[in-house]
């Protein structure tokens, strides 16, 4: 059971970020997937920096930044925080 629920929970955070992501860039949630780029959002420097600062604070998490230098995806952003909560 360990298993599902820790599948639930990545399944959230995915959730909840492509759900940030899509209010910080004025995109439908319908748009973005975890395999979306911000490329394919139309999202420049500005708008990813704006978005890394709004998910530090909603995962009080804190990326580097080589970290943040290297994000180019939703997935990228999801593996960046699971990997800050560990």
């Amino acid at each position: 059971m360990d298993c599902l629920k820790k599948v639930k929970e990545d399944f959230i955070m995915e959730e909840k970020i492509i759900s940030i992501i899509a209010e910080e860039l004025g995109r439908d949630e319908s748009e973005i997937t975890v395999d979306t780029t911000f490329e394919e959002l139309d999202a420049d420097s500005l708008d990813l920096f704006q978005v890394i600062n709004t998910l530090e604070e909603e995962f009080d998490v804190e990326f580097d930044n080589d970290e943040s230098a290297e994000i180019k995806s939703v997935a990228d952003v999801v593996a960046c925080i699971k990997a800050a909560q560990e």
